[in-house]
């Protein structure tokens, strides 16, 4: 530790270098490793992520919901932001955004992302990416109505990954936004998307205090999922 090293008025250091040699991975304070023997995972990936997105929920994960989203621009170069997810079904993982935003209008020029999921608390992640599609605009109009009176204001504000000339002219579309949401609970948004990831690979890893993490792949045959172990 460098005695010089600066500090905030909490004492604790602003040195990157130290704070990153300072950290653990997998506390076991705050982290349990479970076993996961890939020979008993399910045929189809949904099921086993079902069961450990159950788990990470009952372990107390903070906003297990949440989901790193990667997309491409034009030119191929990529892009992640955090999501919520909205749902898993047989027809895909989906989260939704404005078609005009960034992740829209890259997903419009290339409809291909993968998602990764990491829950710290179990020492566990699950990645999966393939082709996007929008769902009809009726299912985008449902998933919206059932959000908050705060999520649909957000979405009447609008504008996202504009550039903003004030905070002053984004308090203002926000207060009108929240206004029209309070009095008007079904407005219309028509750049609200839902977009859904059909897989063409999941993941599953788990992780072990020795490093022999556990890492199922399973990846889309003809007649189904084909699984392979690998190495970590």
């Amino acid at each position: 530790m460098t005695s010089g090293a600066a500090r905030d008025n909490r004492g604790v250091s602003t040195d990157l270098p130290e704070l990153l040699r300072s950290l653990r991975v997998w506390d076991p304070a705050v982290t349990e490793l479970p076993p996961f023997d890939p020979a008993a995972a399910p045929a189809d990936p949904l099921p086993l992520f079902t069961e450990w997105f159950a788990a990470a929920v009952a372990a107390g994960q903070t906003e297990p919901h949440t989901v790193s989203l990667a997309t491409a621009d034009e030119a191929g170069l990529p892009d992640v932001r955090i999501v919520m997810l909205h749902g898993a079904d047989a027809d895909g993982w989906s989260f939704a955004t404005h078609a005009t935003s960034r992740k829209g209008r890259q997903l419009a020029a290339r409809p291909y992302a993968a998602l990764a999921f990491y829950w710290p608390v179990l020492g566990r992640q699950v990645r999966l990416r393939g082709p996007v599609a929008a769902a009809p605009p009726e299912e985008s109009r449902a998933d919206l109505g059932v959000r908050s009176t705060g999520a649909l204001a957000a979405a009447l504000t609008g504008r996202q990954s504009e550039v903003l000339g004030s905070p002053g002219e984004l308090a203002r579309a926000s207060a009108a936004a929240w206004e029209r949401a309070r009095r008007e609970p079904d407005a219309p948004v028509p750049t609200w998307t839902l977009y859904r990831v059909r897989p063409d690979e999941v993941e599953f890893f788990q992780g072990d205090a020795r490093r022999r993490h556990v890492r199922l792949a399973y990846r889309r045959a003809r007649d189904g999922w084909r699984r392979d172990l690998l190495w970590p």
